[in-house]
């Protein structure tokens, strides 16, 4: 029998819309909540590791891995978080996610064709999510067997020549799609591009288009770069820090140091959140021995604002409309002369901002005039501050928008191009800003494809291709027949899930290149492959000896890595030996030497540099002490935008408020959980133990709708076409939240963001601003 998990009594439902799988850990014990007043880390982060250690029976390894990961000198990068490695060097630069990630990839469980022989693809996907990660790592490819409804082994080979063969039958090379998670090395990455466009297609869907997509066109827009400036040593020197939309306790860490050193030397942190997160009170670092022994803790706040979901833009709006208001009578409340020689677009923001209200901004915002006005004089009381955003401000229609509502506030007073200030987004999995780096972009530029004709000999395709709501899209039309899949678990990443199940259910051939089973290999195409990968703590033994990859942190710093482990199995591939493997079924005749690639992963190496902007030399810098940070024009004050100047711009106020009877909602992650891994149904700095299938909401608005804690509810979501979608008996918690607002976790309520509810601005999925209403469960209510 397969775990239970309290996710089995919330169904999916609406129009053609069938139930969604169990995700959970299968507690054996009942739900409960308790509001977490503890400081984040500490002994509760040590006691989670320990427990981890012990039930995985890594207290060899494991501890051995602690001191491997995130430091130079072979050591091997974490295959969770982009934050950056510690610059000193001073620190153990691990955290407690990061342990639950490795260890949880260095499980001794193995998946292998008895497994599969055992279990049909029907019964595994009655089973949990975090019961199919939970058996353990895949040990060979398999393909899907029609007759039996099992998947059986397969040799490498053949399986590469099934890949090319449904390739090359294909009519057109934009029948396929290959999509990318942030898992992948920037060498496999740039030989998964490569490969994609020497097939002739743009079609790379990635994560970012569902993270940050918003954050990389804004920038672009605003300062001729997709990629935030300040890197930590900036973090260092700032005077202020504004923290907006992450839980950083959970999601980065490791940002947990950034933030107690920044207080110690008496910076200002504002964390800008509807929901006051564990990183926004206090913290004790695990590595500070000191304060480990005497449960010393560290605030890491000095204001908490919490706005209604969506409504950051208005905020933002608010401090820059204080800070001109100020400027009236202190001249140095602008850098007039950095707006004068870097800026263009200042008076019309200047006159947007004097003509937005301060009515509308509250009612926008959610928040007093008075709170507002604190935020601003923080930012004005402060030489150099530093925005840093995630999620929370970038999954909305107008997530572009509201970034650069954050730039032009940084300009307004030249928190560009020096030290201590900038914009810096925290990207979430560990190489995915490295992915885009390195090509992986639906929408290549003009540049990036003549040097890549130049370096590799090809004629890639120029017309831009499909991102990854258009491609789920395009499955279901049956215009995408091929989807590989390197890394990540797709199926349950995306949105409006039964619609995504049904678009990879419709394809001819779908591949997934995993370390282990998960969702997206039970609902495949017609045909289907799984093809295991080495994990990043493993040893990658090529021809040319024991190879490194390199990362991208959130930062723009590459660095090398190099796995420690023997591979779970003797039958895993490199991602760069797939990614060959399937390229040369693909393209027999192909003259890019895959083979010679794959022996030395210098020789990709040397390639890339001539490529890739800022990848000079790239061979002799990335074994450089840290790596190297690629060059950023913007932070050079060199502006690569139609104006050669850094754009300021003005957009009207989007209307965030829920409309009567209805509330907002922002899908989030637990703490115990990382992206779909789902580690346990515990979320320690919410105070719930024993459960997922929950919604937050405002007290207020539990009691205008008759529910006490823990009653059960159905939450109906509205489209932007007017289809509903809907998940029945989830639990309600009291929380603290804004009026009209709502939170609860993905990838269980991603089901609730139709496909259609995508941001014109960026293409991303909305899911941090789901317009749903909550009722008590109609069955509890029949009952009544």
């Amino acid at each position: 029998m397969s775990p239970v998990s309290p996710s089995d009594k919330a169904g999916a439902g609406g129009e053609d819309h069938q139930p969604e799988p169990r995700v959970g850990a299968a507690p054996e014990d009942p739900p409960t909540f308790r509001p977490y007043h503890h400081p984040a880390a500490g002994w509760g982060a040590a006691r989670s590791v320990s427990r981890v250690l012990m039930r995985d029976r890594e207290l060899v390894d494991g501890p051995r891995a602690i001191m491997r990961m995130n430091h130079e000198n072979g050591g091997f990068d974490c295959p969770g978080c982009a934050w950056p490695d510690d610059i000193k060097g001073l620190h153990l630069d691990i955290c407690e996610n990061g342990i639950k990630h490795v260890t949880w990839e260095m499980t001794r469980k193995r998946v292998g064709r008895e497994f599969f022989a055992a279990h049909s693809v029907t019964e595994l996907s009655r089973w949990s999510d975090f019961a199919l990660e939970d058996q353990g790592r895949l040990t060979e490819p398999m393909v899907y067997d029609p007759a039996s409804d099992h998947y059986v082994p397969i040799r490498w080979k053949d399986a590469f020549e099934l890949f090319g063969r449904t390739v090359r039958e294909l009519d057109d090379p934009n029948q396929a799609a290959y999509y990318t998670s942030g898992r992948l090395g920037n060498e496999a990455t740039f030989l998964y591009q490569l490969m994609a466009r020497e097939l002739g297609t743009n079609n790379l869907p990635d994560c970012s288009n569902m993270c940050h997509e918003a954050s990389g066109r804004a920038l672009q827009a605003a300062l001729g770069t997709g990629k935030g400036t300040a890197d930590l040593k900036d973090w260092e020197a700032a005077d202020a820090l504004f923290i907006m939309g992450v839980n950083a306790a959970s999601n980065a860490p490791r940002m947990l140091t950034a933030l107690a050193d920044a207080y110690r030397r008496g910076a200002q942190i504002v964390h800008i959140n509807p929901l006051v997160e564990g990183a926004a009170t206090r913290t004790i670092v695990p590595h500070e021995f000191t304060d480990m022994a005497l449960m010393k803790s560290t605030r890491t706040s000095t204001l908490n604002l919490q706005p209604r979901i969506g409504g950051d833009m208005a905020l933002l709006r608010g401090m820059a409309k204080a800070v001109f208001a100020h400027s009236g009578s202190d001249p140095k409340a602008l850098d007039s002369e950095f707006i004068d020689r870097h800026t263009t677009g200042f008076e019309e923001y200047r006159a947007l901002c004097e003509a937005t209200s301060w009515a509308q901004i509250e009612e926008q915002c959610g928040l007093s005039r008075a709170d507002i006005l604190k935020a601003a004089q923080v930012y004005r009381d402060a030489d150099r501050s530093i925005f840093s955003w995630c999620l929370g401000v970038t999954q909305h229609e107008h997530g572009v928008d509201t970034v650069r509502e954050i730039v032009n506030l940084l300009l307004l007073r030249g928190n560009l191009g020096r030290e201590g200030a900038g914009p810096s987004p925290v990207r979430g999995h560990s190489n995915v800003q490295g992915n885009r780096t390195c090509g992986i972009d639906h929408r290549p530029t003009d540049v990036f494809l003549d040097r890549l004709a130049a370096a590799c000999g090809i004629q890639p395709p120029r017309a831009h291709g499909l991102d990854t709501v258009r491609t789920i899209e395009a499955m279901h039309r049956g215009d995408v027949k091929v989807f590989v899949g390197m890394g990540g678990n797709f199926a349950m990443a995306a949105p409006d899930t039964p619609y995504t199940f049904a678009g990879l259910r419709g394809c001819d051939l779908t591949v997934q290149v995993s370390t282990k089973l998960n969702r997206s290999h039970l609902v495949h195409g017609r045909q289907a492959l799984i093809l295991p990968c080495l994990g990043r703590t493993e040893k990658d033994h090529q021809a040319g000896g024991v190879q490194s990859t390199s990362v991208e942190d959130s930062m723009s710093m590459v660095h090398l890595s190099v796995g420690m482990k023997r591979p779970a199995s003797p039958h895993l591939l490199s991602e760069p030996a797939i990614v060959a493997g399937l390229a040369r079924a693909a393209l027999p005749d192909s003259a890019t030497a895959w083979e010679w690639y794959v022996e030395d992963y210098d020789r990709v190496r040397d390639t890339m540099a001539q490529v890739l902007d800022g990848f000079e030399d790239f061979n002799r810098r990335v074994r450089l002490p840290l790596g190297f940070r690629i060059k950023q024009p913007a932070r050079e004050l060199v502006f690569l935008t139609e104006s050669g100047r850094a754009e300021f711009s003005a957009a009207p106020l989007p209307d965030v408020r829920p409309a009567p009877g209805t509330l907002v909602l922002g899908t989030l992650r637990s703490h115990d959980q990382w992206n779909t891994t789902i580690y346990s149904d515990d979320d320690r700095y919410r105070g719930i133990r024993n459960l997922r299938t929950l919604v937050f909401m405002n007290r207020d608005d539990m009691r205008e709708r008759g529910l006490a804690e823990f009653d059960p509810v159905d939450i109906v979501s509205t489209a932007k076409d007017g289809t509903t979608r809907r998940l029945d008996g989830y639990l309600a918690i009291p929380y603290d939240i804004p009026r009209g607002c709502a939170a609860g976790y993905m990838p269980e309520m991603n089901v609730l963001c139709a496909i259609g509810d995508h941001s014109t601005q960026s293409d991303q999925p909305i899911m941090k601003h789901l317009k749903v209403t909550i009722d008590r469960h109609a069955r509890t209510e029949a009952a009544r």
